[in-house]
């Protein structure tokens, strides 16, 4: 019996469009043989569809293809699994049923732990990190806090909030100058290099500012390292064993890897093979796989890699993105993407590992993590409300403060 597999993706998220990417990519590389593939797709009003054509992009550039050949569907735990009911008509029946779901959102609202978390409160298993790891995996602030005191290398940083920034500028502007211009700023919760801007001058950093706040009201501002460059890594595993991918180097065109160096860029000019779902995603930045760098570089990037992942409770696979300045020697983690486009497969592949045996990896780890926690005790057979009687005790406490 093949395993059902649900790959859940879209959402209202600035995201929404990277996420579709990745869901789709996924689904055409998942083993057929193995698993049943059912797409569960969340439109920007988290309405839940399912059906065939989800798995075409096509369906995605007409909303009226997706209404009239796809099910309007809510979900439900029954015996362990999900269940995906038909949302409208007077007879409710089932559409189909999930036994693991693998989440392909992307950003604010859907990689931070929601989707996660209401995964757990169906009693569901899934692939990638937990609630916890994804949380700290959206917000940077978190990340740089949690890393430094771990002792992994970051980069001088200050962050704020919206309102201290108007209720209080001249602070704001104060502990920005001493990093030092240029500077990068970021809306802490947010991916893709959404919102980010560098800025060389104060008034290029109030605008900078004004432009991050539209999409978070928590902001970070970080030091630009001269002499740059970008490497990534990806790590598969979990708390009992990890392993490390191919390097990449980042070649983007603009001063940081920006929305369009990631998914626009060569692969919108040039197109895309069918088998990428229309669309190569991260694949399609500019980018040297495996990096021609010192093997001494890469050993310090692998365990860089290894400890970031374990400090930040993540699992699955992750892609953590680093800084490196050229003359000082010296490498930084940038950030960790709990859900990274595409899945990072392409940083598995120069290791002969194939996007569906990533694909298995994921959902063995997933299986596995399940099966540990259940063995845990997450509920006292005692009932402390027996014999309690607490009305009387709301009535006492009115009269004493009578």
């Amino acid at each position: 019996m093949k395993i059902r597999v649900g790959v859940l993706y879209g959402g209202k998220s600035t995201e929404h469009e990277v996420s579709i990417i990745t869901a789709v990519q996924a689904m055409e590389y998942l083993n057929k043989d193995k698993y049943d593939i059912i797409p569960i797709y969340l439109t920007k009003e988290n309405e839940m569809y399912t059906g065939a054509p989800l798995k075409e992009m096509d369906v995605y550039k007409e909303p009226e293809l997706l209404k009239r050949y796809c099910k309007n569907v809510v979900c439900y735990n029954k015996d362990g699994a999900l269940v995906l009911q038909n949302k409208k008509g007077l007879f409710k029946r089932t559409i189909a049923t999930v036994d693991i779901v693998i989440p392909c959102v992307h950003g604010y609202n859907m990689e931070d732990g929601n989707v996660e978390g209401m995964l757990e409160t169906y009693g569901i298993p899934y692939t990638g990190s937990d609630i916890y790891g994804c949380t700290v995996g959206q917000d940077k602030v978190f990340q740089k806090q949690i890393l430094q005191a771990e002792g992994v290398p970051v980069t001088k940083y200050t962050w704020f909030y919206d309102n201290e920034y108007y209720e209080d500028e001249s602070k704001i502007l104060e502990n920005v100058k001493k990093i030092g211009y240029p500077v990068i700023v970021k809306p802490a919760r947010q991916g893709s290099s959404i919102g980010i801007e560098i800025a060389k001058t104060e008034e290029e950093l109030k605008e900078a500012i004004e432009e991050a706040t539209k999409y978070d009201d928590k902001i970070l501002v970080e030091e630009v390292i001269n002499n740059m460059c970008e490497f990534n890594c990806s790590v598969l595993g979990s708390n009992n064993f990890m392993e490390t991918s191919a390097i990449e180097q980042v070649m983007g065109k603009d001063e940081f890897l920006s929305f369009n160096d990631k998914y626009i860029g060569n692969g919108a000019k040039k197109g895309a093979s069918k088998k990428m779902g229309a669309s190569k995603g991260m694949v399609s930045a500019d980018r040297v796989i495996p990096a021609d760098i010192p093997e001494k570089l890469a050993n310090e990037i692998n365990d860089i890699s290894k400890k970031a992942f374990r400090v930040l409770g993540a699992s699955g696979v992750v892609r953590i993105d680093f800084l490196y300045d050229e003359k000082a020697k010296k490498c930084y983690v940038n950030e960790l993407n709990t859900i990274p486009g595409s899945l990072s497969f392409y940083l598995w592949t120069p290791l002969n590992k194939e996007y569906d045996e990533l694909l298995d990896d994921m959902i063995n780890i997933a299986v596995k993590r399940y099966k540990k926690k259940l063995k845990k005790t997450t509920i006292f057979e005692s009932n402390i409300l027996q014999g309690f009687n607490g009305t009387k005790g709301i009535k006492g406490a009115k009269k004493r403060s009578n």
